[in-house]
This record gives C-alpha cells, structure tokens and sequence, in this order.
C-alpha cells in the first residue's frame, strides 16, 4: 500500500555497519575495534567520575576535551572541533562544506558512509577509481581537484589500508584550492611516523584533517571524534553544530576522552603491540597464500590464491570468527581482518591453515 506523504520522504541506501554479535566468545576481527582495552590509569577515571553530572546537561562546547586536544597536538583550541566520532565529524563535515553545485570527489573503494552523506544531503558526487594496485590515483584528483566541489580522502584507505604519500596529499590539496579538502586519518596512528596531513593546516587554508578516538585510543564505544584546521573553518562547523544539535558529547565522553589523551605511554605501547601483531600475521597469510595489500592501519585487506574469499568468511563466522567482507566489484575475493590480540591471530592462523588443506 502506497501512502501520499511517502512522496516527500527522503530515501537512501543506508551505510551498513559490521555486525555487532553479543556471544563474548567470538573473536570479533570485523570492525577494526582495538583489542586492547583502558589502561589502569582509565578505569580509575570511570570510577571517579561525578555521577550527578549525569543528570545535567554537559559542556556545549566539551571544553576540557578540545583543551587537551589543542595541547597534545600543539594548536589553540579554536583550531579543534569535536563530535560523537569521525562519523560525526565527517557528516557536519559534509553539511558546512559542501554546498555547490559542483560535485564533490573521493575514491571508489572507500569508506561506504561518503555516498551515503552525498546522496542524504544532496550532494552531487563523483568517485574515481584507484589504480589496479589499489593505490589512490593522484593525478586524477589533481586533475578534477580544481572543478570539484570538495575532496574526500581517507589516509590510510579503507578497506584497502594503503596509506598515500604527504607529497600526494599536498598535490591534491593545491590542487582544490577553491574547495574544501577533507582528510580522514581514522587509522593515521598504525601508519609511518610523520604520515599525518595535521602539520599542513597552516599551509592550506582548505585543509581540514578528521581524527576518531574509536581505532588507536579504544573508545569505539564513546564515541569521540575530531577535526583540526584554521580557525575560520573551525567556526563554521560549529555554526552548523548548534544549530543542529547543541549537546553532542555526553559528559562520559568528555571527561574519560581528555584522561585518555593524557595517558600516552599506553596509547604507544598498544599501538607497538598492533602493529607488530599486524606484521606477524601479514607474513602468515603471505605464508598460506594469500595477497596482502600493504597496510599502514590496524587491519589487513588480504586474498586468498584461490578465489575463496566468501567461502572462507562464512566457514569462518560458523566457527565463531568475524571478518568483513565486502560483496561489491574488484573487492569481492578479499577479506578485510582486523588485527586483533596474539592469541586470536593465531587462532585464526590454524582455522585458515585447516580449510585451505581440506
């Protein structure tokens, strides 16, 4: 049955998360979460916290949380924007910045959550395709940059986990200098030293760099996401915020968020155990066959010789282990595995060993 108010509903095909089963047992590789949990220091935080504040309206403006931000990365406070993860802060992202006629670009093979913006808020968009090695293809980008409407680039990619070169990312800028640029770093903490686009903002008044607590600082489950950039940009997100919604970060997010910042030592010693996990198991995979594209993330994008990609997720799901894969073209013979702790990677290691011998 037909309904006459359904004409003026405004539909999309939805971004599709990665399943979230509640059996404790799985060992859960399919959403790029990081295994290791808070620190002491953290759950001593969670303890104190002053649960009458609950019942009140937190800080607007999560005051404590862009202070501790602007400090650890060395900016003033009016350069940072917070929000309820990257997500968040991409979607105001999308809201205030891409606003023309003009079509905005990103890669093909991308986070599937910027078609999904586009087509709610109307924006048109173009993608191009990465290269036949997967890698992001500059010149491209460089070459539409200055008739687009805006520039989306997720470094490291996801889910191919290829980071793209500083040299590339300001070609790409300068490129787009009459639009916005926005660079997604949700995975730049698992990358080379110096892999970040933060030390360009200065530089490029159309640079906006996004950052998510939910990968490299284990709050997936709060929700805390950022963006750095001049100071001008900065105050049209937050128009847009307080016109949208004024409370966007609770009062758990603010005050264990501003903790984890300060806590460094064990961000830096999880992000050592990952990526060495993340290596290890990258040379096993090599080792049963498989095609493991260079990751500067927590996750491998990897695929087996023989073309049994889904076969191997859904044998691997009845056995209790969750990869992503993605049933769309160029992409639909690899599995994207996060890295999880040792004894779980090797784990997987003997199911994949077993069903590739069968």
């Amino acid at each position: 049955m037909a309904y006459s108010w359904e004409k003026n509903v405004r539909t999309v095909d939805p971004y599709t998360p990665g399943e979230q089963p509640s059996d404790k047992n799985i060992i859960k590789l399919n959403t790029n979460e990081n295994p290791y949990g808070p620190s002491e220091v953290i759950k001593s935080v969670i303890a104190s916290m002053d649960d009458d504040y609950l019942r009140r309206y937190p800080d607007f403006a999560a005051t404590d949380l862009v202070n501790e931000l602007a400090a650890f990365h060395n900016v003033s406070k009016d350069k940072v924007f917070v929000g309820v993860g990257s997500d968040d802060v991409l979607a105001m992202c999308f809201m205030t910045f891409f606003n023309s006629d003009k079509p905005i670009i990103f890669p093909d093979i991308t986070y599937s959550f910027y078609p999904v913006w586009a087509e709610m808020l109307r924006i048109p968009y173009e993608t191009i395709p990465l290269k036949e090695d997967f890698t992001i293809d500059t010149d491209e980008f460089v070459k539409k940059g200055s008739v687009s409407g805006g520039v989306v680039i997720a470094n490291p990619n996801a889910p191919t986990s290829i980071l793209l070169g500083k040299k590339s990312i300001i070609d790409i800028v300068e490129s787009a200098k009459d639009s916005v640029v926005i660079v997604d770093e949700a995975y730049v903490d698992f990358a080379e030293v110096g892999a970040s686009a933060l030390d360009l903002i200065d530089t490029y008044d159309n640079l906006i760099v996004v950052r998510t607590f939910s990968k490299s600082r284990s709050l997936a489950g709060l929700r805390v996401g950022y963006a750095i950039s001049n100071p001008k940009m900065i105050k049209y997100l937050n128009d847009v915020k307080y016109s949208y919604n004024s409370y966007t970060m609770n009062y758990p997010s603010i005050v264990i968020g501003s903790a984890v910042i300060k806590d460094n030592d064990y961000f830096e010693n999880v992000i050592a155990k990952v990526k060495n996990t993340r290596e290890w198991f990258s040379d096993e995979l090599k080792n049963l066959g498989f095609a493991v594209l260079p990751s500067s993330t927590n996750f491998l994008f990897a695929s087996p010789q023989d073309g049994s990609a889904k076969e191997i997720f859904e044998a691997a799901k009845k056995e209790g282990i969750l990869f992503r894969y993605f049933n769309q073209p160029r992409i639909n013979d690899y599995l994207r595995i996060t890295i999880g702790v040792d004894d779980d990677m090797k784990k997987v290691i003997s199911f994949l060993r077993d069903f590739l011998t069968k």
